[in-house]
């Protein structure tokens, strides 16, 4: 099939990346020129693992980017993958989604064939059918039902995983207002629907819009969950990773996302609960549940400094932080809790210096006032440091040394391997 993709963000690359790797010919509009360079020239404008191999693969053949919305017209469906950002109040920012919308529209104005139109970004229920249809409808002159049809089709990519889940999903959703929507997507994603391990699940358009966020909600409220009951264990002078190792024993719970430590971050939970949080109130419902969620992760990295702070004085200290990005296996900092331990270190007055295989690039670009020294290596960050703090679970931090260090005293908030009696001082964040 011939695809276009609107976006080529975190979701858009890989859903690009990976249709090709299905066999299907896929060119990505982007209107950042660098970003269309690096594609073409076969090499991944992000951090995945997976990605680079396939865009390698891919590019100049049945995968290409481009800056021309006119070039949608040679395909026979288009997804909009078109980044939702958060505004000061919680509420999504659709001005990107919309600007994206009217530049596809105008495009498929000279289109005569039907063209299905597939919203993949995560939006509110209505957001398909009240926001992106209508704009559609004015800027090409088509009727959506006559010339162009209307999907949603979330995605349940993870930073770090994020091929491997487009490629071996637990569910394809389909939302589509019509059966010949329903019937492209299908076929689409014919090469996955035939593992016996995905389901298919086939709904209404606003059904599908929130089960996104009723995905990332419930997921976001077990960390939080499994947070609260870490803190309470280390209360009582318990281990949290025994006492939930049983608790995950129970098939009614199982053991996926029970690791207590630092909390969430990311684009999508962050995002994704303060938007259902808004949207919710919009309706005049309170979500007190969901803030509450919100509240439990965002003490999280205050309680890794205090706890630092009880064996260290933070005042003109030197502490190194090991990792920066949100979770391992991605350069994403995008609302990492590794951020929130440096602020908290720097009003405290400690001196920083910080270690991560891959994301140093993205916080130095995206933060430069941020007053930090940069490690060339966990060993080098750790040199003459008077503690440590472990913010992301990196394997190569597993079974570190911590020589050189001042005095051996780490406050880890993700659980690495460690060897205790090599340290004057080991305190788990919740064990």
């Amino acid at each position: 099939m011939d695809v276009s993709i609107v976006g080529s963000g975190y979701v858009g690359t890989t859903v690009a990346a990976c249709l090709a790797d299905l066999g299907h010919h896929v060119v990505n509009v982007e209107i950042d020129e660098e970003v269309v360079a690096t594609i073409n020239a076969g090499d991944a404008p992000i951090h995945e693992s997976g990605l680079e191999e396939r865009i390698e693969s891919h590019a100049g053949t049945t995968l290409r980017a481009t800056t021309d919305y006119s070039e949608v017209r040679g395909t026979d469906v288009t997804f909009l993958c078109l980044p939702t950002p958060q505004t000061a109040d919680g509420s999504l920012d659709l001005a990107p989604m919309q600007v994206g919308a009217e530049s596809l529209g105008r495009a498929l104005a000279d289109k005569r064939d039907e063209h299905l139109v597939v919203v993949k970004s995560t939006v509110l229920p209505g957001t398909t059918e009240d926001v992106v249809g209508p704009i559609l409808e004015t800027e090409s002159g088509t009727a959506v039902g006559d010339g162009i049809e209307l999907a949603m089709n979330p995605e349940f990519l993870r930073m770090g995983t994020a091929v491997e889940d487009f490629l071996e999903p637990d569910k394809v959703v389909i939302g589509a207002t019509t059966d010949d929507a329903a019937a492209t997507l299908r076929s689409l994603y014919a090469p996955l629907l035939e593992r016996e391990e995905t389901a298919l699940v086939e709904t209404g358009v606003r059904e599908a819009e929130l089960i996104k966020y009723a995905n990332n909600a419930f997921l976001a409220s077990k960390v939080s969950l499994v947070n609260e009951l870490g803190n309470i264990a280390k209360a009582y002078g318990a281990d949290a990773y025994d006492v939930l190792e049983a608790v995950g024993l129970d098939d009614r719970i199982s053991d996926r996302f029970m690791r207590s430590g630092l909390g969430w971050g990311g684009s999508c939970f962050p995002k994704d609960v303060n938007a259902l949080r808004a949207g919710a109130r919009e309706q005049g419902y309170d979500p007190d549940l969901l803030d509450a969620v919100v509240a439990v992760n965002d003490g999280q990295p205050r309680r890794l400094v205090d706890l630092l702070a009880t064996h260290v004085a933070l005042e003109r200290s030197r502490i190194a932080v090991l990792g920066l990005a949100f979770k391992p296996g991605t350069d994403d900092i995008r609302k990492s809790r590794a951020l929130d331990v440096i602020r908290d270190l720097r009003e405290r007055g400690a001196e920083v210096v910080a270690y991560d295989p891959v994301a140093m690039v993205n916080v130095r670009e995206r933060y430069p006032d941020l007053d930090i020294e940069y490690a060339e290596s966990a060993d080098d960050a750790l040199e003459g440091a008077d503690g440590a703090v472990v913010a992301t679970g990196w394997p190569e931090f597993d079974d570190l040394a911590f020589e050189g260090m001042a005095r051996r005293i780490v406050a880890d908030g993700r659980r690495i391997a460690v060897d205790e009696d090599e340290l004057e001082v080991y305190e788990g964040l919740t064990w």
